[in-house]
């Protein structure tokens, strides 16, 4: 396997995560976005889309979708299990994870993406540029307190966010809910159930990679 990665930004960092909790190490080259490495011809090669992580797989396809690569993994090399062992168990960590990228990934990208000056016509990932739009950010804003609350009151009845199996769903919102920091709203003593979660990811070896 060949996986792309980038060392900074947090869409990559959940398949390297996830990577890391099944114990693979592939090949593994990292493209810097605050480069704009992703844009060059040469990464553009492996993902026209311009956009990361990609992991090309033994049989030479190219994923380039988080959920596509855990799938892949987790099928590959199932243990430990990180979707689930039984159809209830697999609905429900992906029905989280689902939550996590349309709740959690996209309302930190709003405010992100929308008033970074470094990301100036780059208001969303691939090829194409777009202009930011302040009321987005403000937008954005809104919808990570209401998903920082939503993780806070199912945190309250469940270890995890999918049971008490740490899941691919606790990778993607801890890494999403880590990111907020940059936009100043990172995870407080203000969600004490989502603190305490915060906190026992944030040692597990797969979160310092």
């Amino acid at each position: 396997m060949i996986f792309y990665d980038c060392s900074t930004a947090p869409s990559p960092r959940r398949a390297r995560m996830f990577l890391a909790e099944k114990g693979l190490t592939p090949e593994t080259h990292d493209i810097s976005i605050a480069k704009d490495e992703q844009l060059g011809d040469a990464f553009r090669k492996v993902n026209p889309r311009a956009t990361l992580p990609v992991l090309i797989t033994n049989a030479g396809t190219t994923l380039t979708e988080n959920l596509a690569i855990a799938m892949y993994l987790e099928d590959m090399h199932p243990e430990p299990p990180l979707i689930g062992t039984t159809p209830d168990e697999r609905a429900e960590i992906l029905q989280w994870n689902a939550i996590c990228e349309s709740q959690g990934a996209t309302a930190v990208a709003e405010v992100l993406r929308n008033t970074n000056p470094h990301l100036k016509d780059r208001a969303i990932p691939g090829p194409a540029n777009f202009k930011q739009i302040p009321q987005l950010a403000e937008r954005g804003r809104v919808r990570v307190t209401l998903f920082k609350e939503m993780l806070e009151q199912r945190l309250d009845n469940s270890a995890y966010l999918a049971g008490d199996m740490f899941t691919f769903a606790d990778i993607s919102a801890f890494v999403f809910s880590d990111f907020a920091r940059v936009i100043k709203m990172g995870v407080t003593e203000d969600t004490p159930n989502m603190l305490r979660w915060y906190e026992a990811i944030k040692a597990r070896p797969s979160a310092l990679i």
